[in-house]
């Protein structure tokens, strides 16, 4: 088993450091944590609003609307152009963005679960494999940040689970294409975590709110963005974050898959309620 190579060598060996939707939750403590090892490290964000935290004194942030396929096209062009005019080092690229939408699938709006799936997939897809050519050239990490909910099904989370299956799958067979070469790929899954994403999936009740086992989930995306990063120095190419949340995952993924179903819809549908 090869020895962790310490975080601060392994973050300068990136000439950038590429983050989208680094303006909250877990790409914002993503950055925040970079910085704090590495303050000199160069940081691009990719997202509407810009970030309040430091992107270094080179860092620069690209507003772009990721769910728009023109706007990542032109966001592709633009790195690829930063890229071109680095000096030697390697490239990281951590595709963060995302939002999920929460009830029964009949109930959900049409244009936002499409607007969800080419968010939460197809600007996946499209940004890593548009700049892939260069990484490949110089060596670096593709980094997508997929959820526990990729482990089975998840009711009233129907759409946003199966993004992120695809996430989690997608990322864990391009590492294996990408064997032999100079870029690897990484799924980071994290469990319930303190952002901004339950309120704008509708949650009436976040599980950590919700009472129970839930409450013993959660935890902060500065937790989840160290986790993150201490699965990129160690080469991991899946990364659960916390321990009850590898467990659940475990379990989720080894437990007949109508029956995981049934009580995951249980669990969520207490959420839409209200009951604790």
């Amino acid at each position: 088993m090869p020895i962790p190579v310490p975080l601060n060598e392994t973050l300068n060996r990136f000439a950038l450091i590429i983050v989208t939707g680094g303006s909250s939750g877990i790409g914002c403590s993503i950055i925040k944590a970079i910085n704090t090892v590495v303050p000199e490290a160069v940081i691009c964000n990719l997202s509407r609003s810009e970030p309040d935290v430091f992107l270094g004194k080179k860092g620069v942030h690209l507003s772009t609307d990721l769910s728009d396929a023109k706007q990542v096209d032109a966001a592709a062009a633009e790195l690829r152009r930063v890229i071109g005019d680095l000096p030697p080092g390697e490239v990281l690229l951590v595709n963060n963005s995302g939002f999920g939408d929460y009830g029964p699938t009949q109930e959900a709006e049409i244009d936002k679960q499409l607007n969800m799936i080419d968010l939460n997939v197809r600007a996946v897809v499209d940004l890593t494999l548009q700049i892939l050519p260069e990484m490949q050239e110089r060596g670096g990490v593709v980094m997508n940040i997929a959820s526990t909910a990729a482990f089975q099904p998840t009711p009233y989370l129907a759409a946003y689970g199966a993004t992120k299956a695809f996430v989690l799958n997608w990322s864990l067979a391009l590492n294996e294409d990408l064997r032999g070469t100079k870029v690897s790929a990484m799924a980071i899954c994290p469990g319930p975590t303190r952002s901004n994403f339950f309120k704008r999936a509708g949650f009436e009740t976040p599980p950590m709110e919700a009472g129970g086992f839930n409450k013993y989930l959660d935890m902060t995306a500065d937790e989840v963005a160290k986790c993150a990063l201490r699965g990129l120095a160690k080469g991991k190419p899946l990364v659960v974050t916390g321990f009850l949340n590898k467990c659940i995952a475990f379990l989720g993924s080894k437990t007949p898959r109508v029956l995981v179903t049934s009580l995951g819809g249980k669990v969520l549908r207490k959420m839409r309620l209200g009951e604790g």
